[in-house]
């Protein structure tokens, strides 16, 4: 009998999106993540690529505690340049690098639906799973790299923006991940003036209370926090660190999200 495979879901943004289509070590990275773990799913954001576009074409820019405001129009251009632009340019330096990969959204197959959270946001919703995943698993059981875009629809068919990492938490859950990265531009979570090695629920509830903990960073621990209620307890937060992604005991940047720091 094999043994079940193991997950890693990476999401990439900022500075980290970028570097996967100029930098070779990022498709090292990859490919050495799959070895360690057999399954590695990618989810990604478009972030200041919405922003340039949507000022680009007259139209405002706004976020709400760290969420994009998301009109009708803008859910157009989430669409275009997210699931459209960006995640083509992901699979297609995947598979030039010789790795197999296949570019999705979470409105495929119908096993997402995002349910709207805040009518002053717009087209912005919260992921659940609402159909089976199996096909995922099919694919990592393939060596597939699925790259998956976090737009996903609602119930009636409208497409919907979803922050990339709160889409993450719901596809690690899914997939009983063993461990989730959150790669960006951010060195880690910043309290007291100094990036964090180690952070527990009680730090992240107390930053956000006193507003060390802003904007984008809101959702992304929300979304880690979740992760430790489902019993994933292997979350990584930093800046574009592809060297060192893959060791556990990593002593450079980041900051690992526990369930207790003591």
């Amino acid at each position: 009998m094999e043994p079940e495979m193991k997950i890693a879901v990476v999401k990439i943004s900022g500075k980290a999106l970028n570097d996967v289509f100029t930098q070779d070590v990022w498709i090292e990275t990859i490919k050495a993540m799959q070895e360690k773990y057999g399954g590695v799913v990618i989810v990604h954001g478009a972030g200041s690529s919405i922003s340039e576009w949507s000022q680009a074409l007259g139209l405002e820019v706004a976020f709400h505690e760290g969420q994009r405001v998301t009109s009708a129009s803008v859910m157009e251009v989430v669409a275009a340049v997210q699931s459209g632009v960006l995640n083509s340019k992901i699979v297609s330096r995947l598979i030039t690098c010789g790795l197999n990969a296949v570019g999705l959204t979470g409105i495929d197959r119908g096993s997402f639906i995002a349910e709207n959270i805040n009518e002053n946001l717009g087209f912005v919703g919260i992921p659940r799973q609402t159909g089976s995943i199996k096909w995922i698993n099919d694919l990592l059981d393939n060596k597939v790299v699925p790259v998956f875009s976090s737009l996903c629809r609602d119930l009636s068919g409208n497409l919907m923006n979803v922050n990339a990492d709160f889409f993450t938490e719901i596809m690690a859950a899914s997939l009983k991940a063993d461990s989730v990265f959150f790669v960006s531009d951010v060195q880690g979570v910043k309290l007291g003036g100094s990036i964090q090695k180690l952070i527990d629920r009680e730090k992240i509830t107390k930053g956000i209370s006193n507003g060390e903990i802003t904007d984008g960073m809101i959702p992304k621990l929300n979304s880690c926090m979740e992760l430790l209620n489902k019993g994933i307890n292997k979350i990584w937060i930093g800046a574009n660190n592809p060297e060192g992604i893959n060791n556990d005991n990593d002593s450079g940047n980041g900051t690992w999200v526990v369930q207790s720091a003591c």
